[in-house]
């Protein structure tokens, strides 16, 4: 039944806040495309007018959609509002987005809607797979729309982890729950106050990383783009060889470090300028240092021993692409597809890790790995000492029932959604490899996959039409941790 709003608007009571927060996201947007026109326009290519159309049409619907559903949101969001905003904001962005790639005058994305709308996912959703070829000629407007999109789609994700996600209990999220997951009045001005603190230190990563790839190498341009897609861990790049074009030493451990500010929790930053020093030794933060310094230890061996690499280019080898893997970000300094099948096969493993809970990364994330080492060890304890206790504990604290449930059923769910994905694939005549990384590369928001297609010198231009819309819905499936999409397939949900 549709109730009548009190400004005379006929909708859904539950779903008018929804589509209301979405127009207003839009024009967000429609402000952001501007930037990519101006470029254009300075330049003098032609597609500043794609950007300005799109800029107005989406413009245009959001105010359409805005005054179509205005409503009083003081009083938060209900949960199932909750669910339904975060996959209809984040599908209808990444739709708008793709207008002016679909209108431009670039010859790989004009008409041709499908490469448009998987930019613009893979965009939005930080996974860095492109269907562009000759990325060092492209137009700047273009390539600067793709990193906004990606910086856009960075901070976005931190909102959702940190506000969203704990008040849903998804996947164990509600172990983070803060202040910014309460919406309640009463911590309205504190909300406010961590976005704010979160935006400034974002924006402060970004511009510190851009000014340091500039004096060290790059040109203004070039630096800006990728500062963008580096703190949101996102992987886009202005050159097909993505950061192998620059053969400078500096550079790449600039982006290594930039690349793990980006996989650390953001709160932890405002933690630590509030004094709080125990911030340093957060659990997530610690577990993922251990496990990069081992890896890039392990790879960095590898790579002297076998390949008759010297340390210093072994180890920062091995430290730029093993940590661009786990943070899921995608840049590649080197194609380690090359380096061996151990290599590989390590490699791949690696593409579900991800980072911490609360940054940029994509990926299972670490926490989740910890819960299950906890539950794994408790296990085989009351194996060996039938009668002991052993309490699960996670950074000091019990973990309730409801996390380590919650925990184990992502676990579940994530491995079926990849299986089914890998099987997808596959049914496009599409090789093992091929299938299998791809699927991993849209869950976890990588990027490159394994493989002659899709590995780290190639891209996905070759695959088929309908593979790339599965790897939309991948992208968008992986990013909104799996149970925010696939509860809207639940005919209980839409009967509330």
């Amino acid at each position: 039944m549709r109730a009548k709003s009190s400004s005379g608007v006929w909708a859904p009571p539950y779903i008018r806040p929804v589509f209301h927060l979405t127009g207003r996201m839009l024009f967000a947007l429609a402000a952001a495309m501007l930037l990519p026109a101006g470029v254009d326009g300075f330049t003098g290519d032609p597609d500043w007018r794609a950007f300005l159309i799109g800029s107005l049409i989406t413009f245009v619907c959001a105010a359409a959609l805005t005054y179509a559903t205005r409503c009083r949101l003081s009083g938060g969001l209900t949960l199932r509002q909750a669910f339904l905003l975060t996959p209809v904001a984040w599908t209808t962005i990444a739709l708008f987005g793709a207008i002016p790639l679909y209108i431009s005058d670039y010859a790989q994305l004009r008409d041709h809607f499908t490469n448009a709308f998987f930019e613009s996912v893979s965009g939005l959703t930080t996974t860095g797979a492109t269907v562009i070829v000759g990325l060092d000629d492209a137009p700047k407007g273009i390539l600067l729309w793709r990193a906004l999109l990606q910086w856009l789609g960075g901070i976005g994700i931190i909102g959702v982890a940190i506000s969203i996600l704990p008040a849903l209990g998804v996947g164990g999220m509600q172990l983070f729950r803060t202040e910014s997951s309460d919406r309640s009045e009463k911590v309205m001005p504190r909300v406010r106050e961590i976005a704010i603190g979160i935006m400034l230190i974002y924006t402060a990563l970004t511009v510190a990383c851009g000014l340091a790839y500039w004096l060290v190498a790059m040109s203004p341009f070039d630096a800006l783009a990728h500062a963008l897609t580096t703190v949101s861990t996102a992987g886009f790049s202005t050159s097909d060889i993505s950061m192998a074009r620059w053969d400078n030493a500096a550079l790449h451990w600039i982006a290594t470090v930039f690349m793990l500010t980006g996989a650390v929790p953001f709160v932890l930053y405002l933690r630590l300028f509030q004094g709080q020093q125990d911030a340093l030794r957060d659990s997530q933060v610690r577990f993922l240092a251990m496990l990069l310094a081992a890896l890039i230890f392990a790879v960095a061996a590898w790579l002297i021993l076998v390949a008759g690499h010297g340390f210093a280019d072994a180890l920062r080898l091995a430290a730029f692409n093993v940590v661009s893997v786990v943070t899921t970000t995608g840049y590649a300094t080197a194609d380690y597809t090359l380096w061996g099948n151990l290599m590989v096969g390590l490699f791949f493993g690696l593409m579900f890790v991800g980072g911490c809970t609360g940054s940029t990364s994509g990926g299972m994330k670490i926490f989740r790995f910890q819960v299950m080492i906890r539950m794994l060890q408790s296990q085989f304890l009351r194996l060996l000492y039938p009668r002991g206790v052993f309490p699960r504990v996670y950074a000091g604290r019990l973990l309730p029932d409801d996390v380590i449930g919650s925990v184990v059923v992502f676990f579940s769910l994530y491995f079926i959604c990849y299986s089914a994905l890998t099987v997808a694939l596959m049914a496009f005549d599409l090789d093992f490899l091929t299938s299998a990384s791809a699927a991993v590369s849209a869950l976890s928001n990588i990027g490159p996959g394994l493989g002659p297609i899709i590995g780290p010198a190639g891209n996905f231009a070759a695959l088929p039409n309908a593979s790339k819309w599965l790897l939309c819905f991948g992208m968008l499936l992986g990013r909104l941790e799996l149970f925010t999409v696939l509860i809207l397939f639940f005919p209980q949900f839409w009967r509330g």
